[in-house]
């Protein structure tokens, strides 16, 4: 059974708990309440040694300042929303322009600076499960319909991370969450990841101008980051628009909206750990973690420097709403989307 304890508390008094998972592998997951934030997560490499693997910070007190969404649930659209603004039902929506001249994972005060309601889960499986639970009020962050938000986090015995996602609204609204951990498989403390290997199942992505604004189409990946084979990281950087990372469309079948389909898998040759990422989404945005600049410190005191840390984040086309044809975020009344993203470790 997952525990819990206190991490801190917000400037208004509010207590931030954090719970634990563990499994019957030696490996451990922390998220805490405030943003959904994953602030640990322990695996084992190939000599059983355990190491944490994603970014993060020891204390709630850095989680409340500027940093770029590390290990938190983003939403209520994940992504980026070309010109903060959209159409639906008749009526034009303006949003914030929080990455100029686009909107960017639901705002300056998103999903991810929510203070989050969390219980934990009983599985048939016995596995350690939190449910994290949030309500975001109609007109929040210029988005339309009081919208109900499950997200549960679970750890399994086969070392698989699952995040699965329910949204509910009363009115029609785009609502896509994602999971944005910083993963470094060598350890977050390890330096950069150019050296790890990555695969993405994916023949065409969503190609973007200088400012990472979608330019509505789809493209051969040919004419971007072209992972379909295991490649070094640092070695297709080059060939990516300011070696940010591309949004990738699954290799997913036109009638198929439901299964659980690999996305991407990830090697790191030192450690030996290897991540597989299976998902439901039909888009996983790949971002290098090109705009770490060493101003931030981490848990074990070291300075997050360019490419320290790379996301792999499953979630649909954010600009949907925009460009029907690339993708449907939008959820009716009635009729709550559910999506579900698992981690699977392992050792090579």
């Amino acid at each position: 059974m997952s525990t819990s304890r206190i991490f801190g508390t917000l400037p208004d008094g509010r207590v931030v708990r954090s719970w634990l998972l563990k499994n019957t592998s030696g490996s451990s997951l922390e998220v805490m309440e405030y943003g959904g934030i994953v602030t640990h997560l322990r695996i084992p490499d190939r000599t059983g040694k355990v190491g944490d693997v994603v970014l993060g910070f020891e204390t709630l007190e850095p989680y409340l300042g500027a940093h770029p969404f590390f290990g938190a649930v983003a939403g209520r659209v994940a992504g980026r929303i070309t010109d903060a603004r959209f159409a639906l039902n008749g009526r034009t929506y303006e949003l914030a322009r929080n990455d100029p001249p686009n909107h960017l994972h639901g705002g300056p005060a998103g999903f991810d600076k929510k203070l989050w309601t969390a219980e934990p889960v009983t599985r048939p499986d016995g596995a350690d499960s939190v449910c994290l639970t949030l309500e975001s009020a109609d007109g929040e962050e210029g988005y339309p319909g009081h919208v109900k938000a499950r997200v549960t986090l679970t750890l399994t015995d086969r070392n698989e991370f699952i995040f699965a996602t329910e949204v509910s609204s009363d009115r029609a609204t785009p609502a896509s969450l994602t999971h944005h951990s910083y993963f470094n498989l060598a350890g977050e403390n390890a330096g950069d990841v150019t050296g790890h290997k990555l695969q993405v199942f994916a023949a065409t992505f969503a190609p973007t101008d200088g400012a990472m604004t979608l330019l509505g189409r789809k493209s051969s990946v040919e004419q971007g980051g072209d992972f379909r084979q295991f490649r070094r990281i640092g070695d297709v950087l080059p060939s990516i628009v300011g070696a940010h990372g591309d949004l990738y469309f699954v290799n997913r079948p036109a009638d198929d909206h439901v299964s659980l389909l690999p996305a991407a898998r990830v090697k790191e040759p030192c450690s030996g750990r290897v991540m597989e990422v299976l998902t439901t989404e039909d888009c996983i945005q790949f971002y290098s973690g090109v705009a770490l600049d060493g101003s931030l410190i981490g848990k074990s005191g070291v300075r997050y420097a360019k490419h320290h840390g790379f996301c792999l984040e499953c979630e649909g086309y954010p600009d949907s709403v925009n460009v029907p044809e690339l993708g449907d975020i939008i959820v009716q009344p009635g009729q709550p989307r559910r999506h579900t993203t698992v981690y699977a470790f392992s050792c090579d």
